[in-house]
C-alpha cells in the first residue's frame, strides 16, 4: 500500500454531481461511495433486471435514463462497461453530442488508459483511468471493500491530483500506471484473481471427488496461510512435491487426475511446470531432483492414463508441507465479446453472479 499523503481541502474536487453508465456490480459501488464523500449521484443507466435492482439496492431514489441522459445531468460520469465495449460506447456518446466540455469523464477497465477516452477528450471531455483491484459482488459489501483498496490510476499530469482526491475519497490508494503498461499491469492482476478462483473451485471439486464432506472448510486455512506466506516471501514460501522435487508423488497426481478429473490435468502439468522452474530459478529444487520432475512433467503431457494400481516412479510424498473471482455497453448482444454499435440504448447483458476479478466481466 501506497503512502499518500492527505489531500488538502484546496486540493479536493468540488462537490459533483455523479452519474454511471452501466449499472453493473462495479459502477453503482463506486457511486454510492462517492456519495458517502458528500458527492450526488444523480443519474443511472441500466436496462436488465439485474441491473435495475443493483441501482435500487446501491443508490435509491436515483433515476435509470438513458447513457444519453447520465451525460447531460451529471459532471462525474462513471463509464462502468466491459473492456471490450468501452471504445465504441465512448465513440458513440462523443459522436451523438452527448459529451459536455469540463465533464469529468472516468472509465474503470484494467486493460485501458486514458487513450481509449480520446473522442470524449476531443469534445472537452477531461479524462481519468481509475480501475479498483478489487472483485465486486454488486452489493454494499463492495462499498466497505474499497477501504484500502488499490486503484490503477492513470490521468494527464493536470488532472493527477483530481484523480488522486477521487480514489481517496472512495477510501481507495491510488498506484500510478502508465499508459503503455496498462495492459501487463491488468494481465497480472487477471492471474492473480481471476485464475486463483479457478485454482480453489477445482480443487474443492477434487476433494469432494475424494470423500472429503466441507472442502472449504479444509482448504480456508491452507489458502489463507499460503496466501499470506506468499505475499511476504515471493518464491520463498514454495512448499509440496514440485519444489522438493518428488517426482514420483507428481507422477501419482497426474494418473490420479487421469482417472478422476482428465479436464484437470493440462491446468496441473502447466502449473507444475511454471513452480518448477520458478523453484529451480531462486534455488529451492535441486537440479539433480529437477531432471526427473522434469522429465515426467514431460513424458505426462500426452500419455495415457495407466491401469489402476499400476506402479509410478518413486514414493508417496512423506513430508509434512502441503501440495504445492457491468453491464454490457449499451449498443452490445450476445454473450460473446462484447461490441458497439455506437447507440447506448439496448438491454444490458451477462449472468448476475459475482465479477471474480478486477478485470473484466459486467462491471
Amino acid at each position: 500500500m501506497n503512502a499518500t499523503p492527505p489531500i488538502e481541502a484546496q486540493d479536493r474536487p468540488a462537490r459533483l454531481t455523479v452519474g454511471v453508465v452501466g449499472a453493473g456490480r462495479v459502477g453503482p459501488a463506486l457511486a454510492a461511495s462517492l456519495q458517502l464523500a458528500g458527492h450526488r449521484p444523480v443519474a443511472v443507466s441500466g436496462v436488465s433486471d439485474a441491473s435495475v435492482r443493483r441501482a435500487a439496492e446501491l443508490l435509491p431514489d436515483v433515476p435509470l435514463v438513458t447513457p444519453a441522459e447520465v451525460l447531460a445531468r451529471a459532471d462525474l460520469v462513471l463509464l462502468t462497461v466491459p473492456d471490450d465495449a468501452l471504445a465504441g460506447l465512448v465513440s458513440g456518446l462523443a459522436e451523438t453530442g452527448a459529451v459536455r466540455p469540463g465533464q469529468l469523464l472516468v472509465h474503470t477497465s484494467g486493460r485501458y488508459g486514458t487513450a481509449v477516452l480520446d473522442p470524449a477528450t476531443r469534445a472537452g471531455a477531461l479524462p481519468l483511468a481509475l480501475h479498483p483491484a478489487m472483485t465486486f459482488t454488486g452489493t454494499s459489501v463492495d462499498i466497505q471493500r474499497l477501504a484500502g483498496c488499490s486503484f490503477g490510476v492513470t490521468a494527464p499530469d493536470e488532472l493527477r491530483m483530481a484523480a488522486e482526491a477521487l480514489v481517496i475519497e472512495m477510501g481507495g490508494e491510488p498506484e500510478w500506471i502508465a499508459e503503455s503498461s496498462r495492459p501487463l499491469y491488468h494481465a497480472a492482476l487477471a492471474i492473480g484473481a481471476n485464475h486463483l478462483v479457478t485454482l480453489v473451485a477445482q480443487s474443492m471439486e477434487l476433494l469432494r471427488d475424494a470423500g472429503v464432506q466441507a472442502p472449504d472448510r479444509m482448504l480456508g486455512p491452507l489458502l489463507g496461510a499460503a496466501l499470506d506466506n506468499a505475499l511476504r516471501s515471493g518464491d520463498a514460501a514454495l512448499t509440496g512435491p514440485v519444489a522438493r522435487g518428488d517426482a514420483g508423488t507428481v507422477a501419482a497426481h497426474v494418473a490420479e487426475l487421469r482417472r478422476h478429473a482428465p479436464q484437470s490435468v493440462a491446468g496441473y502439468l502447466a502449473m507444475a511446470r511454471t513452480t518448477a522452474d520458478r523453484a529451480l530459478a531462486h534455488g529451492l529444487l535441486k537440479p539433480e531432483l529437477a531432471e526427473d520432475l522434469l522429465d515426467v512433467l514431460a513424458d505426462a503431457g500426452d500419455g495415457p492414463a495407466p491401469a489402476s494400481g499400476a506402479a509410478t516412479p518413486g514414493t508417496a510424498d512423506q513430508g509434512t508441507d502441503a501440495p504445492g473471482t457491468a453491464d454490457p455497453a449499451p449498443g452490445t448482444s450476445g454473450p460473446g465479446p462484447d461490441t458497439s454499435d455506437h447507440t447506448p440504448e439496448t438491454p444490458d447483458q451477462g449472468p448476475d453472479t459475482p465479477d471474480h476479478g478486477p478485470e473484466g466481466g459486467d462491471r
